[in-house]
């Protein structure tokens, strides 16, 4: 079994900055995704960035790209999403979360495990 924990989530006022951390730890698979999820009030849980663990080849949505970005210490089992130039639509819960094998997906539901999540609000 895999354990996600999150942290880092906070309040922060419009073109603020925060880093996510996620660690890992338990039996994880052998070759595996790291994504960042989030999902806002009322609405479904929406990809955000994702990362090839073996490799570190790394995948954004459109609506972060250029000012999100996801990284990883191996050492440490951590990967961290920096969010810069926030703004009060990136407000929404921000989820880790774990795909065993090769391939990245945007998809949820193709995730298998997932950590409880962090809270971010940007707002002034």
């Amino acid at each position: 079994q895999v354990q996600l924990v999150e942290s880092g989530g906070e309040l922060v006022q419009p073109g603020g900055s925060l880093r996510l951390s996620c660690t890992t730890s338990g039996r994880t698979f052998s070759n595996y995704v790291m994504g960042w999820f989030r999902q806002a009030p009322g609405k479904g849980r929406e990809f955000v960035a994702a990362l090839r663990w073996s490799v570190g080849n790394t995948y954004y949505a459109d609506a972060v790209k250029g000012r999100f970005t996801i990284s990883r210490d191996n050492a440490k089992n951590t990967v961290y999403l920096h969010m810069n130039s926030l703004k009060p639509e990136d407000t929404a819960v921000y989820y880790c979360a774990q795909r065993g094998g090769s391939f990245y997906s945007i998809d949820s539901r193709d995730y298998d495990y997932w950590g409880q999540g962090t809270q971010v609000t940007v707002s002034s």
